[in-house]
């Protein structure tokens, strides 16, 4: 009884732990974007050449990509607060390397470290889901899955004055800073996890994770420089589907698998995954070559001539429109339900790339388009979040949702490589793009959020009374999350 109501006394002060994980989530967040505007000046400063220097952004991606699911399994397995510490100390200690390094290769491997912290969006999922009143969750959810959105067009906006006012090596120690003391926090902080999946972590899923992600990510973020028909990008591409394959089927035969295929195959799940593949796909294709834009010169016809700090501030009206999205999207998913809001964000975004591609001449144009994409996109993803949250029990809630944020990444991903290989289609003897080529990219992320948003109408329908009693389950109570779960399928006997 004694350690029941310490318990019950610890868990009371949830807001403190809402602060840690926001923190954690935004720091891991911001260092997706904060170095992408001075590549140049890394690739100078660190003797090196334009592909070599892009590992510094590859690096982190396939790390992430790869430790992301990872660690929220082994948090469901051995303890949320646990691997949320071990993630962020992973993340200062790559810091602490990248701001040090005086040569690509240690920056590389500093980057690789940073995508342990990865893991920090599914493990804050997994202890609110543990730790908050049943009402406070969409909520909360919805605002750590929207500062992890806004965290990429933040980095973006504050690299140029950080830069500006110091050097690119405080784009990595205020990070560690910031890190170190999330650590520090959640360790005293967050209570241990009430909720576990018993048994031992495979370790032939997780290499057969890595080894297929790090395949096709490689190929993607390559295929560009490497040639799309080369011989490289062509065998990565085969061996990610072959590999694929045989994780798939390790999984479905392995006693604890790192991810549950049956769940994955869950209407709620898949749909969702979906949407966040091809949002992913829209939103970091659009952070990555908008800026581009706004710095072309405009001699060229188009584009403004924008230093890195002007270009980063086209982007900001997103990341204010994403965050107070985030906010109130608790309160639009008990109003209209999860689907709708996710239906009409998708349709928000795709009107917002539809504005860029017809209306860039302008200055003013482009902040009311970005404006606008943060509203949909802001939308789309804090109700992405809930409904994974909602569709499984609370032992699988740090995998699912893990799983959803990789494949954002991994849209992402798409989409960068893709917009280039558009973009770049025609160029100028001068290297610029023609207008034509932005004006396509542009078009084609139109396209693929309408697409997100047909998919969306394939999410099972999640009816008032269960977003307001059974959105989640309870601590003490983890067949209510198994309720949501079939109330998001259909019909549980299936």
């Amino acid at each position: 009884m004694k350690g029941l109501m310490a318990s019950t006394a610890q868990r009371s002060h949830y807001q403190l732990t809402f602060i840690v994980l926001a923190v954690s989530v935004a720091s891991f967040a911001l260092l997706q974007s904060l170095v992408t505007p001075v590549l140049s000046e890394i690739q100078v400063d660190l003797g090196t050449d334009q592909t070599t220097v892009t590992w510094v952004l590859t690096a982190y991606l396939l790390s992430a990509s790869v430790f992301t699911p990872i660690i929220g399994r082994i948090g469901d397995k051995v303890g949320k607060e646990r691997m949320l510490v071990f993630a962020l100390v992973g993340l200062a200690i790559g810091s602490l390397i990248a701001a040090l390094a005086t040569s690509i290769g240690p920056m590389i491997v500093a980057r690789v470290i940073q995508g342990v912290g990865g893991g920090v969006l599914p493990l804050a999922f997994g202890i609110i889901r543990d730790e908050f009143p049943e009402k406070k969750i969409p909520g909360a959810v919805g605002i750590i899955a929207s500062l992890a959105a806004v965290g990429a067009g933040v980095g973006i906006v504050l690299a140029g004055p950080i830069v500006d006012a110091l050097n690119y090596h405080w784009l990595f120690w205020l990070p560690m800073i910031i890190t170190l003391l999330a650590a520090i926090a959640a360790f005293v902080v967050v209570p241990e996890s009430p909720v576990r999946t018993p048994g031992k972590i495979s370790v032939l899923p997780a290499i057969l994770l890595s080894v297929w992600l790090v395949c096709l990510l490689l190929a993607l973020s390559q295929g560009r420089s490497w040639g799309w028909t080369s011989g490289r990008v062509i065998g990565l591409v085969i061996a990610a589907i072959i590999v694929a394959a045989v994780w798939i089927w390790v999984e479905n035969r392995s006693e604890s698998p790192l991810i549950d295929m049956q769940m994955m195959r869950l209407p709620a799940v898949w749909t969702t995954n979906l949407v966040a593949l091809l949002v992913g796909f829209g939103m970091y294709a659009c952070f990555g070559f908008l800026p581009q834009l706004t710095q072309t010169p405009s001699e060229a016809g188009y584009g403004f001539g924008a230093s890195i700090t002007e270009s980063g501030l086209i982007l900001l009206p997103s990341s204010v429109t994403m965050f107070v999205l985030g906010l109130l999207s608790g309160t639009f998913v008990r109003l209209i339900g999860p689907k709708t809001v996710v239906v009409i964000g998708s349709l928000i975004s795709a009107s917002s790339m539809a504005i860029l591609a017809f209306a860039h001449d302008e200055k003013w144009e482009l902040y009311v388009a970005t404006a606008i994409m943060g509203v949909g996109v802001g939308l789309v993803f804090a109700c992405l979040s809930n409904l994974i949250v909602a569709a499984v029990p609370p032992e699988q809630t740090g995998v699912a949702s893990g799983m959803n944020a990789n494949i954002r990444t991994i849209g992402g991903s798409i989409g960068a490589a893709v917009m280039a290989s558009v973009v770049t289609s025609t160029v100028f003897p001068n290297g610029l793009p023609h207008e034509s080529g932005y004006t396509n990219g542009f078009i084609m992320l139109t396209v693929g959020f309408i697409i997100a948003a047909i998919v969306a109408l394939l999410i099972p329908r999640v009816s008032r009374a269960v977003i307001e009693e059974h959105l989640v389950g309870e601590p003490d109570h983890p067949e209510l999350g198994m309720v949501a779960a079939g109330t998001l399928i259909g019909d549980k006997s299936e």
